[in-house]
């Protein structure tokens, strides 16, 4: 009988010491929800949410402010520190005094025992004491005492519904306590103690009075000097709940919606922060008088690649509406603000030089036809000045050289996720906004473009890595005219500013794009429900705003030119931009990307045999000749070019025998050969004609017009031409009085 009641006895204990071991869950708080904290890179909170239930309960908290703590255990537990979880003489000293009172007037728990009572919100019995008395101890032995502070301060009431030092704080002090005073620290101890009955709003003397008797003790305790127990007690007393801070809006939201419940800490300055939703709110209300109602903003550290300032609208402050659209991660036409991207890339590959000519005439690819913004065009004009203008015709051809398809991949792999449909479906018009993309995606792109440049090594998958493509890139988006109109090259105290602007179909979109060795900055501005705004720009409305931002920045030198092997020095043609070919007389020596070695040599330089005299070409050898190297273009570049350039020499016309191979000598303006055309209808419901424009290299001689073989008539000087077309498929062609001739196949719809 002995050994059994041992046995019995072991069991008991055994099965006493495991119940004591797994009496704890892994999480004390685990069904507990918090609010959602998002802080900037100091730890300063931008933003937080309420919690699901309704609290303003912060996560657990890392660090607890050191005269809360001394407040706290002198208020609440004065032997936290000796005791292992439970103390004896404060459980005898509460039921002594609870049966003289015939009440319960003090329940002897201990901040650990209180700890165990709020993870397990049970009714105040003497059972569920006993409970919190036997879990007391087991938690002492899974946390240190620092440990059991930081579980009771996150998670004690405040008040109303704040629950946890850090929320109390924001709520009641209106900032993170890192500088809390002895009067607010004794304040928030005796708070907690009974926040139903005592807190600011509601018997504020009984509260005060608690403060100051708090204070007392720890002025006896020797924790407050007699000048700073003086000045504490004269302190007023913390008043109404402050509103949690709202910086970043837009992205405290989605990190809600991401971190739900969770604290971030993010890249964000706050201070930086700060400036930019000042500056962005004051251009937004500028820019609601002219009908474009949101403003978003983003800013890039180069070597971090985190965003440093976010504001995904500024719009926030006028109560309407579309206000919570986070513009900044919304898809939206990108208008002109994948030109530099695709200028990089043509460098990049060797479909293009810096100073390539590409042509600037009226095109149509299978009836999509570009115009340039201004309906001019320049016939032939530099890949890089291209881009620094913004000229649509030649960046589509550019991109129709450089392929549709191989761009689109290259811009899903530098990160624009906002491009899931096939690169057919985009088109040519991929370049001028015809996919959508997000202000973040951008400004995350160049920065890593700009990060690449410093180093190659970065951001392996990058698809824009050339060095001497980047470099040229950066050049020629530097030369973009700047709204303050202010030139780089001679104002010493301007900064050196890589940007781009771009504005979408239906000027439903302006968009601002800037960069140097050190930051990034986006801007767009329109209506977050798609409005258009009559005359509407990204150069008008969004660049404005970017310099603004800029202000706000350390200042940045520019980028150190490339070195010799990042490249491959070659002859280029100063005249086409094109490898030097042997007719190229005006040459000079160039770093270019590696690839472009493939590129096509000089087209545009030829040599022509001229008659003695210099005053006609000779196409055989019927008489003496001289020749010459001279710079030519096609008829139709030459057109436009010619007019802007008067140092350009036309060919002068040829002496042709009928042994002869004439040089293309005309070419069609309008409509070009493949054109899908619309034709207006007059104001007497009758179909309107259709102005056939060509031009000769002779502008003097004599054209025959034809239409699906029949003659029309023929033009002198100004080859213009109005023709009545029925819908359907046509064949227009025109020959010279020398038996040249051109045709073009057109649809009319």
């Amino acid at each position: 009988m002995m050994f059994r009641g041992r046995y019995v006895a072991v069991m008991a204990a055994g099965a006493f010491l495991l119940l004591w071991l797994f009496c704890l869950p892994s999480d004390l708080f685990e069904k507990v929800p918090c609010s959602t904290v998002v802080t900037d890179r100091h730890g300063e909170l931008l933003g937080a949410r309420v919690a699901d239930d309704g609290q303003w309960r912060f996560p657990l908290c890392d660090t607890l402010p050191e005269k809360f703590v001394r407040a706290l255990i002198e208020f609440e537990d004065r032997t936290f520190y000796d005791h292992p979880g439970v103390s004896l003489r404060a459980l005898v000293r509460a039921t002594m005094q609870n049966l003289r009172c015939r009440r319960v007037v003090s329940g002897g728990s201990t901040l650990t025992m209180q700890v165990i009572r709020l993870s397990r919100r049970k009714p105040r019995t003497l059972w569920q004491k006993a409970v919190e008395i036997f879990m007391a101890t087991r938690l002492e032995f899974r946390y240190s005492k620092e440990d059991i502070l930081r579980l009771y301060a996150s998670y004690a009431p405040f008040g109303g519904n704040v629950v946890g030092i850090d929320a109390a704080m924001w709520r009641y002090l209106g900032s993170d306590g890192s500088d809390l005073s002895w009067a607010e620290a004794a304040t928030l101890a005796v708070l907690q103690n009974a926040p139903s009955s005592i807190h600011p709003a509601k018997n504020r003397a009984s509260l005060l009075a608690k403060r100051n008797r708090l204070l007392t003790r720890l002025k006896a305790c020797g924790a407050i000097a007699e000048e700073d127990y003086a000045l504490a007690v004269e302190e007023p007393l913390i008043g109404e709940p402050h509103p949690m801070p709202r910086h970043a809006p837009h992205l405290v939201e989605w990190y809600d919606r991401t971190a739900h419940g969770r604290r971030t800490a993010t890249a964000v300055d706050l201070s930086l922060q700060r400036r930019v939703e000042e500056v962005a709110d004051r251009w937004c209300r500028e820019l609601r008088l002219v009908g474009a109602r949101d403003l978003a903003a983003v800013v890039v550290e180069v070597e971090s690649g985190r965003v440093v300032a976010y504001c995904g609208n500024s719009d926030i402050g006028f109560g309407r509406e579309g206000k919570w659209v986070d513009i900044a991660r919304a898809p939206r036409s990108s208008g002109s603000i994948l030109k530099p991207l695709l200028y990089a890339a043509a460098l990049q590959g060797g479909t293009i030089l810096p100073h390539t000519l590409l042509p600037d005439i009226p095109m149509d690819f299978g009836g999509f036809a570009p115009k340039n913004f201004d309906g001019t065009y320049a016939g032939a004009i530099s890949a890089d000045e291209a881009l620094a203008q913004s000229l649509n015709v030649p960046n589509v051809h550019l991109l129709k050289e450089f392929g549709v398809m191989h761009f689109a991949e290259m811009l899903q792999q530098a990160g624009f996720a906002s491009l899931t449909r096939p690169a057919d479906e985009y088109g040519l018009s991929l370049v001028l906004g015809g996919a959508e993309v997000t202000l973040l995606d951008v400004v995350r792109c160049y920065a890593k473009a700009a990060a690449c440049y410093a180093d190659t090594t970065r951001y392996a998958d990058f698809p824009f890595r050339d060095r001497v493509a980047l470099y040229r890139t950066f050049d020629a988006m530097r030369e973009v005219n700047r709204p303050d109109r202010m030139d780089w090259r001679r104002a010493v105290s301007v900064q050196n500013i890589a940007w781009k602007t771009g504005t979408s179909y239906g000027s439903r979109d302006a968009w601002a794009v800037g960069l140097t060795p050190k930051y990034v900055v986006g801007v767009w501005v329109g209506n977050a429900d798609g409005s258009g705004v009559p005359d509407l720009t990204g150069a008008r409305a969004a660049g404005p705003v970017l310099f603004d931002l800029f202000n706000l920045l350390p200042r940045a030198g520019w980028f150190a030119p490339p070195i010799e092997t990042d490249g491959v020095g070659m002859t280029v043609c100063r005249r086409s931009g094109h490898l030097a070919g042997r007719y190229c007389t005006d040459t000079l020596r160039m770093l270019v990307p590696t690839k472009a070695l493939q590129s096509r040599a000089c087209p545009y330089c030829c040599e022509v045999a001229l008659s003695l005299d210099g005053e006609r070409r000779i196409a055989d050898r019927s008489e003496p000749t001289r020749m010459e190297c001279r710079f030519v273009l096609p008829p139709a570049m030459e057109h436009y070019y010619k007019p802007r350039h008067p140092e350009y020499a036309s060919l002068p016309p040829c002496k042709r025998t009928s042994n002869a191979m004439p040089r293309e000598s005309m070419h069609f303006l309008y409509p070009t050969d493949g054109s899908v055309v619309s034709l207006p209808r007059r104001i007497d419901g009758m179909s309107g004609r259709l102005v056939c424009r060509v031009a000769h290299t002779d502008p003097s001689t004599e054209l025959f017009w034809h239409l699906d073989g029949a003659y029309l008539g023929s033009t002198h000087d100004v080859h213009h031409l109005p023709i009545g077309l029925s819908c359907g498929y046509h064949t227009l062609a025109v020959v010279d009085r020398d038996g040249n001739g051109v045709s073009a196949g057109i649809v009319v719809k």
